[in-house]
């Protein structure tokens, strides 16, 4: 399959970009694919949808990047790369991807929360890409943040057991400075970037169209894994070279696997 074709826009990131990320724990609206890609993007994610097995929610499983060729390519698009290598330096390694489904009325929602609470990588240095396979709004749920709330460091979690939830761990609400929150809108085929401890969720989608997406967790490869809490944790460089050599690597993927459950190890699949 040929690589998507790349958006006219896209390049390198900005002093006033660099310079923003670190006081807002966040970039948005970066060009990536040109609007010729959006269809097929839309069309490979209906089909993996399509192939996981009744019963697992596209939104609870995640290392798509360990099981699909496919999936794995697109997080290898150089343009991506080098918004993700302006950030974290010349050598990182790729760690996680999942796709983020809105269909209409479905529901669901991100509870507030820090990426950080669920993956004990120390030092926490994450970048996470959000590509929009389609046009994301408030209306069907687009990512909402909290503009520099990766600067307070780890916030109280609590436990949610509720049926619309995606997650089973929210932010403390005294956490959550209202006049802080951010839209991440998002034209399909563009992506934002975001920090580990940068709070964020997205309510339910009440428009009548998609709101689809997949992520891609970068860290840089001097970030380590706790493998007693973490044993199937495993690594794919992402860009240059792992001289510190403290995370076990993955293969990479050859076949059309989907995983069904989270947090899968790379020899589950082919």
């Amino acid at each position: 399959m040929s690589e998507p074709p790349i958006a006219s826009g896209a390049r390198r990131l900005t002093p006033d970009q660099r310079a923003q990320y670190p006081r807002w724990g966040y970039i948005k609206n970066l060009p990536l694919f040109a609007d010729a890609a959006v269809p097929r993007l839309q069309a490979e994610v209906t089909r993996l949808m399509d192939r996981l097995p009744d019963g697992v929610d596209v939104n609870r499983v995640n290392m798509w990047h360990k099981a699909n060729r496919w999936y794995y390519t697109v997080c290898r698009t150089p343009a991506i790369l080098d918004y993700v290598e302006d950030l974290l330096g010349p050598s990182f390694y790729q760690w996680g991807g999942q796709f983020l489904v809105k269909r209409p009325g479905d529901g669901s929602v991100v509870p507030w929360h820090q990426d950080a609470q669920y993956s004990p990588l120390p030092p926490r240095r994450t970048v996470t890409v959000w590509l929009a396979v389609d046009d994301a709004d408030a209306g069907n749920g687009a990512m909402r943040v909290v503009r520099g709330s990766h600067l307070s460091g780890e916030v109280a979690h609590r436990e949610v057991q509720r049926k619309e939830y995606v997650l089973e761990q929210e932010a403390d609400p005294e956490s959550i400075d209202s006049a802080r929150v951010v839209s991440i809108d998002l034209k399909a085929g563009e992506i934002s970037l975001h920090d580990d401890g940068l709070i964020h969720g997205s309510g339910p989608n009440t428009y009548d169209r998609s709101r689809d997406g997949l992520t891609m967790r970068f860290s840089p490869t001097e970030v380590t894994a706790d493998r007693t809490v973490w044993p199937t944790f495993d690594v794919s460089t992402a860009r240059g070279e792992d001289t510190y050599g403290r995370n076990p690597h993955a293969k990479a993927p050859g076949g059309d696997a989907v995983p069904v459950r989270r947090f899968q190890h790379s020899s589950e699949f082919p």
